[in-house]
């Protein structure tokens, strides 16, 4: 008999984590999925992921907790008997243009759901991943790790949520060492997508057109990426690269290097036959 594997998705109530946990059910991973807000969304949740025809387990979590974290893993182990694949998908931004200045309350939530979560899970999965022989972690990060809050991205990503990011880059690094050599851990880290950054969100909404236009022509292919990009990359990560840890998956687009693109060559000033020395022949020695 054919040996299955499980999964935890984190956030998978709607947008990129339910695109990736249905992707994952399709392809006969059994999985766990958590949610924790959103509620109005849970029953189209289910719909979707009852149509895949593969066994999940929905449970609500506060995963900022210990306790959350410890459950949520216990779910896998006590539902499937075993933990191979981990999608560290839990975040919370704060767009400028929706929260404003930072507020106390606002600055915990993004780090705690951002960074501190994914620890208390990465810490709770890791001695049951070990014991797969295909142990496999993808932490879901942002640009914003990079961009910090600089030109058109300043609309969206906030210094929190920033510095969280890169803050799990490090720990990505840092549990690929502790995994090793059982278990794969790698970063997906993302651009402006569709249902995260881009369209399909509050933020996007508010922002202007003029803004919108800022933003898509800053990448170089001109648009915002899509949730079939987004589980592609995962596919890739968890099936297709098993010596690959440590590492990092920028799926943005080309946003980073910016929008411009290589000018045309210039003529140039030295003549046809002219030396590049600044005369007709090359100095004596040369």
């Amino acid at each position: 008999m054919k040996k299955f594997q499980v999964a935890v998705v984190t956030g998978a109530i709607k947008g990129i984590g339910l695109a990736i946990a249905k992707c994952l059910l399709k392809r006969g991973v059994k999985c766990i999925v958590t949610y924790y807000d959103w509620l109005d969304d849970l029953e189209a949740m289910h719909t979707r992921l009852s149509a895949t025809g593969t066994d999940y387990r929905a449970i609500q979590a506060d995963l900022r907790t210990e306790a959350g974290a410890r459950d949520t893993v216990g779910a896998a182990i006590e539902t499937f008997g075993r933990l191979d694949i981990l999608i560290n998908n839990i975040e919370r931004g704060g767009w400028p243009v929706v929260h404003g200045p930072y507020t106390q309350e606002q600055w915990d939530l993004e780090f705690q759901t951002t960074v501190t979560a994914k620890w208390h899970l990465f810490n709770s999965a890791l001695p049951h991943l070990k014991k797969s022989s295909s142990g496999c972690v993808v932490n879901i990060t942002s640009i914003s790790g990079i961009t910090g809050r600089i030109g058109p991205a300043g609309l969206v990503f906030n210094d929190c949520y920033s510095l969280s990011n890169r803050a799990v880059g490090l720990l990505t690094e840092q549990w690929a060492r502790m995994g090793a050599p059982n278990v794969r851990v790698n970063e997906l880290m993302l651009g402006f997508m569709e249902t995260r950054h881009g369209p399909g969100t509050r933020g996007w909404g508010v922002l202007s057109e003029e803004q919108k236009k800022a933003l898509i022509n800053h990448a170089l292919l001109k648009r915002t990426g899509t949730l079939d990009d987004v589980t592609r990359a995962v596919e890739f990560l968890v099936f297709n690269s098993p010596f690959m840890t440590g590492t990092r998956i920028v799926l943005d687009g080309g946003y980073l290097l910016g929008g411009e693109g290589v000018p045309r060559m210039p003529k140039g000033v030295v003549e046809p036959g002219e030396s590049v020395f600044g005369g007709s022949k090359p100095p004596k020695g040369s």
